[in-house]
């Protein structure tokens, strides 16, 4: 860990009402890459904010949402990313193969049309920086423009997450390895 990461009895006003914040929020409990951003308290309380809101209020139940999480995280090979998001993408409903598929780096066989979207659209918003036209225009009549926003906000908020945790190289918890290569 690059990064000492503070206590709640290290930490100044400001920084300590972003923890407390994060502690009373949905999660119930800062989200890691938060005890690095409290060194820009205000970044740390925004972006903790947009990360509650992506996580938990978007049209997508998590076994979708996760699957834009997880393809940004092997993107970034941000394995604290992919070892969290990869226990909350089962617990949501994702079926093991499709984790199993992205990280591998091989498209996954989607059930149904929503999911094989989302997969889409990440995937082309990390390796072609954008969506061309087609896709664009087929994720706005599936998704709708709502639903296309939310994964843009996936991807760009857990890419943030991914710098985090790789630039300041949070560790797994003790006995965990990662599965990314």
């Amino acid at each position: 860990m690059r990064l000492k990461l503070l206590s709640p009895g290290e930490m100044n006003e400001s920084q300590r009402q972003t923890y407390d914040e994060s502690i009373a929020g949905k999660r119930g409990k800062p989200p890691a890459p938060m005890m690095a951003w409290l060194n820009s308290p205000e970044m740390a309380r925004h972006a903790t904010r947009l990360g509650e809101v992506l996580r938990f209020d978007t049209i997508f139940p998590a076994r979708l949402s996760e699957i834009a999480i997880l393809v940004t995280a092997r993107h970034w090979t941000a394995h604290y990313e992919w070892y969290a998001h990869k226990r909350l993408a089962l617990a949501g409903g994702m079926r093991p193969e499709i984790i199993e598929a992205i990280r591998d780096r091989r498209t996954p066989e989607f059930d149904d049309a929503k999911g094989k979207m989302i997969y889409d659209v990440a995937k082309s918003l990390h390796e072609g920086h954008g969506v061309e036209k087609g896709l664009y225009d087929e994720a706005v009549k599936l998704l709708g423009e709502r639903g296309v926003v939310e994964v843009i906000g996936l991807c760009g908020y857990y890419t943030l997450v991914s710098m985090t945790l790789n630039t300041f190289e949070f560790g797994l918890p003790e006995g965990e390895v990662s599965e990314l290569a």
